[in-house]
């Protein structure tokens, strides 16, 4: 695709906040439960194709980063997020940022995984990661209502390149990868055994995905939230 039918695709939305919507809520409640090592859901078609494929052909470098360290919070000024700048840019993040903020969403959500949402508010990552990045298991317990990991990887063995999972035990034990295909994803409801990370591997482009969570009122970084006024 060239430059001038990128820039013309993402002056609108591919798909409407309603449609992106439907995908969602559907793709909760058609999600697979597994209780295997904490409880998680696997989703897929989480928004439509063309959504998911907007998403990637935003202009949005992807940051060079010698050393996450295994935590991203160490390269801040990098990260990008559905913030009201962004959606008033790029009516796609507009169009997912509403479907998210829409109460029959947070209703699905809720229904399905029993996930205290009352007064969060959404934050919507766009993160793109680079061959040498690493996540230590950690468990997004605090402020973070619902982790939802949505994978926009379009690279050979995508497959392989899903958040790591970990058993509750004193060494981590690594338990597996998530499936992790284009448009599939991963929630979970954060607890003291939500153990996850990204094992060092080989990377063999960008690894895309949105990740969004419900956060509690605590949460300090206004900017970075899709509507900092309106919880849900």
């Amino acid at each position: 695709m060239n430059e001038q039918s990128t820039a013309r695709n993402l002056a609108t939305a591919p798909n409407s906040a309603d449609e992106v919507r439907d995908f969602v809520i559907r793709s909760f409640r058609q999600s697979a439960r597994h209780d295997r090592p904490y409880v998680h859901w696997v989703l897929d078609d989480m928004i439509p194709e063309a959504s998911a494929r907007a998403v990637v052909e935003l202009p949005f470098p992807a940051p060079v980063i010698d050393d996450t360290g295994g935590k991203r919070d160490t390269h801040n000024s990098t990260r990008i997020f559905f913030s009201q700048e962004n959606q008033a840019a790029f009516p796609v993040c507009e169009a997912i940022a509403l479907a998210y903020q829409h109460p029959d969403t947070v209703a699905a959500i809720k229904e399905v995984t029993g996930a205290d949402l009352d007064g969060s508010s959404l934050r919507v990552e766009y993160a793109q990661d680079r061959d040498g990045f690493w996540l230590e298991p950690h468990t997004d317990i605090g402020p973070k209502r619902i982790t939802i990991l949505h994978y926009l990887i379009d690279l050979p063995g995508a497959e392989t390149l899903g958040t790591d999972i970990y058993e509750d035990d004193e060494s981590n034990t690594h338990f597996a990868a998530s499936p992790s295909a284009f448009n599939q994803g991963m929630v979970f409801v954060p607890a003291r055994n939500t153990w996850h990370g990204f094992e060092k591997r080989t990377i063999p482009g960008i690894r895309r995905s949105l990740i969004v969570n419900y956060v509690g009122p605590e949460w300090r970084n206004r900017q970075e939230l899709a509507f900092p006024d309106a919880p849900v």
